[in-house]
């Protein structure tokens, strides 16, 4: 898989359909989750894109200290659905945290974790640090490495 990092501005218009499209793809129609993606924070964020092979398979987004959470947080965490068997969502997380520290240096980062998520997470050094919440109607868990 071939990441890049694109600031809201530097992705062309087929980058940014194809990223709205799995994201719906994902979020709306994988999970039966009507919710409003297009939050006006995608201006603000780092993407990270995953491709294989010219298709985009897997996506992060990432923001600063203070422009979302307190911390640095990353979210919109996806895997197209016949890729992750190859671990994709594994690789973009990995990914997605060394471009915090690279940006932003050793600082803590808040995911807000689909529950179902927690053992990945957990994986990656995350630990929860409240109680479930809905979220759109599905359960969730703050979580944040330091």
């Amino acid at each position: 898989m071939i990441i890049e990092i694109k600031t809201f501005k530097e992705l062309s218009t087929e980058e940014l359909y194809t990223m709205l499209q799995l994201r719906s793809e994902v979020f709306v129609v994988e999970q039966n989750c009507v919710y409003q993606d297009l939050d006006g924070k995608d201006r603000i964020a780092i993407h990270v894109l995953g491709s294989k092979n010219g298709q985009l398979v897997a996506y992060t987004r990432i923001f600063g200290p203070g422009d979302y959470f307190k911390e640095a947080s990353i979210g919109r965490v996806l895997a197209k659905k016949e890729e992750r068997m190859y671990g994709y969502g594994r690789d973009i997380m990995e990914a997605s945290l060394q471009i915090v520290q690279e940006h932003f240096g050793t600082i803590p980062v808040r995911i807000s974790a689909q529950k179902y998520l927690l053992k990945f997470y957990n994986s990656l050094g995350f630990v929860q640090t409240g109680k479930e919440y809905l979220e759109d109607g599905i359960p969730h868990i703050a979580m944040v490495i330091k």
